[in-house]
């Protein structure tokens, strides 16, 4: 609300004269000069809060209706979610939402990447700012109830690391007695590192920092005695330090860290087209569908479920609010799990982390994909 201040002069002339035998006023008097201020006050409507669609439909009416996707994402962790060489955003996470951009409008470029941090990330969602969050976040029973998130199925399986100089000679979490470890506020991986280190006895001092980049800056320049966050975090960052050799990841594994995707409560329809792009991500991987192979296997495709999940049979996409080609849009334009995942944290990639979990059910992994029908 703002005040605006305007003054306003009334002049008065005061004519003050006395009667006279014959009715004549006297040539003189005096003049008296009266300044009123006015306050007016005008109520200016303040700008209008992003507000969070809600209920079943409108989160894929809002964002149809925009244009393009918003997705939280990481900038700063190569192999999930950083910005590369070329100002591109990159990474497995990165890519999901390219999947579900392809998904909803088949196009996996019609997709806008918001940086948010690790305190910020859950109140961006909540909020309406972003539209799901796809940032390396650790699904847990306070972040499903409290947060009013739907996590889809975890796209990847960590746990919760410790690396430290090799120099140090350090090798387990007893060795780091009385010393400081780097780690980032907000996240579970803080509180775990309570709950381990109470566990185990240790005393120690966290040096907490708002961002991945300040905490391994600190880490690398001596600030802290280790540093811990998620392993495929930490195999990510090490590939970028001055002397990766030169630091070594513990043989401890101190939580469990399934990440994935989330949305917000109360919208049922985009939270099956969010899960139902992961399913095809793995599905595509099973199938043998790949993004240089799919328009062949699509012309000539029997088996029943290759063709319901590609469009050919049913009407499966428009079940989900989708074209029925939803799944060949994501499978074409940014590949199955395996490419994805090759592609960011692969062999041949600084960021390699062998898949472990994060293989296919039949290879002795955990990923699976319900039927599609």
């Amino acid at each position: 609300m703002r005040k605006l201040y305007m003054s306003l002069s009334v002049f008065v002339l005061l004519a003050l004269a006395l009667a006279a035998c014959g009715g004549a006023a006297p040539a003189g008097g005096n003049t008296v000069t009266v300044k009123e201020t006015v306050v007016v006050t005008v109520e200016v409507p303040a700008a209008p809060a992003v507000v969070a669609p809600s209920g079943y439909g409108e989160t894929l009416k809002a964002v149809q209706a925009r244009g393009h996707l918003v997705c939280g994402a990481n900038a700063q962790v190569p192999g999930f979610g950083y910005v590369d060489s070329n100002g591109n955003y990159a990474g497995i996470d990165v890519d999901y939402c390219r999947a579900l951009a392809a998904a909803v409008f088949g196009d996996a470029t019609k997709v806008e990447f918001r940086p948010v941090t690790a305190a910020e990330r859950f109140t961006a969602l909540q909020s309406g700012e972003i539209d799901v969050l796809s940032r390396n976040t650790t699904w847990s029973l306070v972040r499903d109830t409290e947060l009013g998130g739907n996590f889809t199925a975890t796209t990847f399986y960590d746990g919760q690391g410790m690396m430290v100089p090799v120099a140090s000679g350090m090798t387990t979490l007893k060795d780091l007695e009385g010393g400081t470890v780097c780690v980032q506020t907000g996240t579970t991986t803080e509180l775990n590192l309570a709950d381990v280190m109470a566990a185990e006895g240790v005393s120690y001092t966290p040096a907490v920092f708002e961002d991945a980049d300040a905490t391994f800056a600190a880490y690398s320049e001596g600030r802290c005695d280790a540093v811990t966050t998620d392993k495929s975090g930490l195999i990510s960052r090490r590939s970028v330090l001055a002397d990766p050799a030169a630091h070594i990841i513990m043989d401890v594994t101190m939580s469990k860290e399934p990440l994935g995707p989330m949305v917000r409560h109360g919208d049922d329809q985009w939270f099956d087209i969010a899960q139902w792009t992961v399913f095809t991500l793995f599905a595509g991987e099973e199938f043998g569908l790949t993004s240089a192979n799919v328009d062949s296997k699509r012309d000539s495709a029997t088996a029943p479920e290759i063709r319901r999940m590609l469009g050919l049979e049913g009407d499966l996409g428009l079940k989900l609010g989708l074209s029925n080609d939803f799944a060949y849009n994501i499978i074409k334009q940014v590949g199955n799990y395996a490419e994805i995942y090759d592609r960011n944290l692969g062999p041949n990639t600084p960021t390699y982390i062998p898949r472990g979990f994060n293989k296919q059910y039949t290879d002795g992994g955990l990923l699976f994909a319900p039927p599609f029908r």
